[in-house]
């Protein structure tokens, strides 16, 4: 797990401080969970770069200084936000399942689902400490690839072809934004002899990304299948 962040005051050295009383404001009492949840609508709005400590504060009707009883700093926000939209609760039978395909499909779709409606979250996920919702996922993926039967030997690298599979797939997906007629000029430059095979397939115009992940997802499960 990554180390601590610095580049704001610790909550011990602020606890030390007798803590101010805080004028009434009409807001809900300031919380890490209102907190979080207020970073998430930031982010989605606005994007990472749009994520400041005052930003956050003015959204939340609070002083800066008042966040950091709750967080560590600006870090800990997109930790903590970050892990909070990769919660997976997974459907309610799934505990009982025996299709150990259909559960790995509903957790990667899932895991994608969410991604894709925080757009935010695909590039950050690989540059953040794991948080307990993304590690819960891991879990419960690599027990279900185990009791499937993959080998303890093959799992790490089945989870991390799955991992790899969701975060590209998820990555393309939400930076791959051309317009219809911008797709179809694209495949237009591919006519002549250079570009034969993915002219045929109409590589350039083919738009269904939910489609093609599934498909994808059933090759790399077809070949993680016990034989």
């Amino acid at each position: 797990m990554a180390a601590k962040r610095s580049g704001a005051p610790s909550k011990r050295s602020l606890r030390t401080r007798p803590q101010p009383v805080l004028e009434p404001t009409g807001e809900p009492p300031l919380s890490r969970e209102r907190i979080v949840a207020t970073a998430v609508e930031l982010l989605d709005a606005q994007g990472l770069d749009g994520l400041t400590m005052r930003g956050l504060a003015e959204r939340l009707g609070s002083g800066v200084m008042s966040l950091y009883w709750h967080v560590d700093n600006k870090e800990d926000v997109f930790d903590l936000a970050l892990d909070s939209v990769l919660e997976y609760r997974g459907p309610p039978q799934m505990a009982e399942s025996q299709d150990w395909r259909a559960d790995i499909v509903h957790m990667l779709e899932d895991w994608r689902a969410s991604m894709l409606r925080h757009s935010w979250s695909a590039s950050l996920l690989p540059r953040r400490a794991l948080g307990s919702n993304i590690l819960s996922r891991l879990e419960l993926l690599s027990k279900t690839l185990s009791k499937a039967g993959v080998a303890d030997t093959d799992l790490n690298v089945a989870i991390w072809s799955l991992w790899n599979y969701v975060m590209g797939a998820t990555i393309t997906r939400a930076s791959f934004d051309l317009s219809d007629d911008d797709m179809a000029a694209a495949q237009q430059r591919l006519t002549g002899e250079r570009y034969t095979t993915i002219e045929r397939s109409r590589l350039l115009l083919d738009n269904d990304w939910d489609g093609a992940f599934r498909k994808g997802l059933d090759f790399l499960l077809d070949g993680l299948a016990p034989r």
